[in-house]
């Protein structure tokens, strides 16, 4: 059924027959021209002289999954209170979140992205493929109303909501690596920071050490975001979470 495909879109044929894989993962039948919509970069919407890209169905999106988070949270957890509840809601619609959604759903090889964002991975990037499961949560409430939009919310995120801990960690994991540290009467973590590269495009790689607990690496673009990579890599290793 294809929908008003210009000459630009030429190879959006291959990217809607496609499209049916994805909405059988979804469970929800998806107009397809809204569904190509908020699959659609502000990249890809650029290098065409501005298309109409999925930042409005992103912003409506986002709404719809935290109401829908909000309300589960409070039915099923009547002893927490509203901190933790908050915490607990921030975690499983953290962008690590989502993005791991997007990565069950295998939404990155959906996304029309240009060609910068191709290149430099944007097909597994957290933020974009976060921002898309927002805006394919927004054009399923415009295209079958909110009822399946935010059954469509639960069944993506149900799941998380058992190890909202795991998430947490990657909100802040400088903190939750410190406070399993304490937990455990380990010395506080030792970050190690070295960058490499021109001023201007500086690589930093971090090594943290939680003496007797963990060691962890990682990268970023400054000091922080690698502190911060290798803090969540040495949570990780030492709570087994990512098994």
């Amino acid at each position: 059924m294809p929908h008003g495909n210009h000459a630009e879109g030429r190879p959006e044929r291959g990217a809607l027959q496609s499209h049916s894989a994805l909405v059988e993962r979804l469970g929800v039948v998806i107009d397809s021209e809204l569904l190509t919509l908020a699959l659609t970069h502000r990249s890809f919407a650029y290098e065409r002289g501005g298309l109409p890209h999925n930042e409005r169905l992103e912003f409506l999106g986002d709404s719809i999954l935290g109401q829908a988070v909000t309300v589960r949270l409070y039915l099923d957890n009547p002893d927490l209170d509203e901190g933790a509840l908050a915490k607990r809601r921030a975690s499983v619609v953290s962008g690590v979140a989502l993005a791991e959604v997007a990565r069950t759903l295998g939404l990155g090889e959906f996304l029309r992205l240009g060609r910068g964002e191709e290149l430099t991975g944007g097909r597994d990037k957290v933020s974009i493929l976060a921002d898309t499961v927002e805006a394919v949560i927004g054009a399923t409430y415009l295209s079958a109303g909110p009822d399946e939009a935010t059954a469509l919310v639960l069944r993506l995120i149900t799941p998380l909501m058992s190890d909202p801990g795991r998430f947490g960690a990657a909100l802040d994991p400088k903190t939750a690596l410190q406070e399993l540290a304490d937990s455990r009467k380990a010395p506080a973590p030792v970050y190690e920071v070295t960058g490499t590269g021109p001023d201007h495009a500086k690589v930093f790689s971090a090594t943290v050490t939680v003496d007797g607990l963990a060691t962890g690496t990682g990268t970023g673009t400054s000091k922080k975001h690698a502190e911060m990579a290798a803090a969540l890599d040495a949570w990780t290793t030492a709570t087994g979470a990512s098994a």
